[in-house]
């Protein structure tokens, strides 16, 4: 996995790695590849993307505004 660098001072790119890897105790141990690759995986598409609520999406998942947004357009 490569991080994403953004301009200086600008450290969206840095907060989610930082987040994934407190959250999934990866900066503690060093998983076998196979089960960090799990692991990250399950969070994104698993809680990232279905239940963590995100502030610039009205405070909702990405597939609930996904969701929302297509009905609209419908």
């Amino acid at each position: 996995m490569v991080p994403s660098m953004s301009r200086k001072g600008n450290c969206w790119g840095e907060s989610f790695f930082g987040t994934l890897k407190c959250e999934l105790g990866l900066h503690e141990l060093r998983p076998p590849r196979e089960e960090a690759h799990r692991k990250v995986f399950e969070y994104i598409e698993v809680f990232y993307n279905r239940q963590r609520l995100h502030s610039s999406l009205g405070y909702r998942a990405p597939v609930e505004f996904e969701r929302q947004s297509t009905a609209k357009a419908a």
